[in-house]
């Protein structure tokens, strides 16, 4: 996989669309609509530029001038130190506030059909998208198809020059991050729900099993005891949790497994189960770690707080109107995002409670949230929604830094070092590259 590479991508991250002053300052309703055939055309094709907003926010929670963390920046949190929701006085003074510097992207923002298909015959004269991203300050590197279907997770393993993708096709491929050739694909006998790495290892959620691997000694392991589909896994105070399914509620109204973990005995070499959270009443699909807690997003609309230490349900957040899909822990703040087509900002209040400090609203369902930096340190937000659309927002203001389009719906996003990020739609994945920072005189 050329990581470095791919000048031509690099030097056509967006069709720039200029505006011609001899034209009327009007834009043309056609062309809104996507129905103009007049060329030249006497109105603008393109949205008229309007003011930044006000001054921009601060950068950082406490002024230390330090790039606030997402919860994964730190790698494997064995001892459960990821940041996640504190009570800070000053919480809401940023969110959602643009600043002056503030690059909103005003482009067509469609991709050319016959571009896609490689005939084209307008060039640079075409008012759709000769590219799969509309922004600045990064580009698409590499493109690698494969799978049969649907891609459901990618991993890129610390320390290792091997990237693996998970699809519904029920296949896991191995993918050798210098060459970006496939060096191996395992049938797994089930779908793909979801993929994880942490230290050595490699989980990979299927129908009723999770699969480990230790990427290390290449031994492979199967953990028992989910029932159905295992839809989200992560790490936490040595515990491995799996969000499943699970069976049919029960009497009482609560799902059996939800939520299961299992911890790793070094003295048998084996996983073993270790406790069964219940309370969601449908499937959990998201969970995260963060602040000695852990988050679990739900079917059921809701999201709950357990205690790491004692694994007891601490709270439960009522406030999505449908599926909670993913969840994020950044500095002091959870952020979740939802089917219901927003993404709340939660904070801790002076009694520990969860509370939302600020609610992001979008035109489409949202599927998965993914957090880093920029190789200026500037914290970035990618959401994929439903659109087949992947937004990037600059945070806490949320303003625009630009959007990634496919074919299909983006349901894998994996972010990697020195800048890289992948997404996967549909058959395939892509590889991004956060722009280096102009050096200034």
């Amino acid at each position: 996989m050329d990581l470095d590479g791919g000048a031509g991508n690099n030097k056509r991250v967006f069709n720039r669309l200029g505006t011609d002053t001899s034209k009327n300052q009007k834009v043309c309703f056609h062309w809104r609509a996507g129905k103009c055939t007049r060329f030249p055309c006497s109105f603008l094709h393109t949205e008229p530029s309007h003011p930044s907003g006000s001054a921009a926010a601060s950068s950082t929670a406490n002024g230390s001038g330090a790039p606030k963390r997402f919860a994964d920046d730190s790698g494997f949190s064995g001892s459960a130190q990821r940041r996640g929701p504190n009570f800070k006085n000053n919480h809401n003074n940023s969110w959602g506030r643009m600043g002056a510097n503030n690059k909103v992207v005003r482009k067509t923002e469609k991709v050319c059909n016959y571009w896609v298909q490689g005939n084209c015959t307008f060039g640079d004269k075409c008012r759709f998208l000769h590219s799969w991203s509309l922004g600045e300050g990064f580009s698409m590197l590499n493109h690698l198809d494969g799978h049969q279907k649907l891609l459901s997770g990618i991993v890129l393993p610390a320390g290792m020059d091997k990237l693996f993708t998970g699809s519904k096709d029920e296949t896991l491929r191995a993918w050798d991050a210098n060459s970006g050739q496939c060096t191996g694909v395992i049938n797994l006998g089930g779908e793909v729900g979801c993929m994880i790495s942490e230290g050595l290892w490699l989980f990979v959620g299927i129908p009723n099993a999770v699969k480990a691997w230790n990427t290390q000694t290449n031994q492979e392991f199967s953990l028992s005891g989910p029932a159905g589909q295992v839809y989200a896994m992560i790490v936490g105070n040595s515990l491995l949790f799996a969000g499943t399914q699970g069976q049919s509620p029960s009497i009482i109204g609560f799902l059996q497994e939800g939520i299961l973990a299992w911890k790793f005995n070094a003295v048998t070499n084996s996983f073993e189960p270790a406790a069964s959270l219940k309370g969601h009443t449908l499937p959990v699909v998201s969970l995260m770690v963060g602040a000695n807690r852990l988050y679990s997003g739900s079917m059921d609309h809701s999201i709950k707080v357990w205690s790491l230490e004692t694994l007891q349900c601490l709270q439960t957040l009522t406030d999505h109107t449908n599926v909670v899909m993913s969840l994020l822990c950044w500095d002091q703040f959870l952020l979740s995002c939802s089917l219901d087509q927003t993404i709340k900002v939660w904070v801790a209040t002076e009694n520990g409670n969860l509370e939302v400090t600020y609610t992001h609203n979008e035109e489409h369902g949202l599927l998965n949230l993914r957090g880093m930096h920029d190789l200026e340190s500037k914290p970035v937000l990618l959401c994929a929604c439903n659109d087949n659309y992947v937004r990037l927002y600059d945070l806490p203001s949320f303003s625009k830094r630009g959007k990634i389009f496919a074919k299909q719906e983006i349901r894998a996003i994996e972010v990697g070092p020195s800048g890289l990020f992948f997404t996967g739609d549909g058959t395939g994945f892509k590889v991004w590259k956060w722009a280096e920072p102009v050096a200034t005189t």
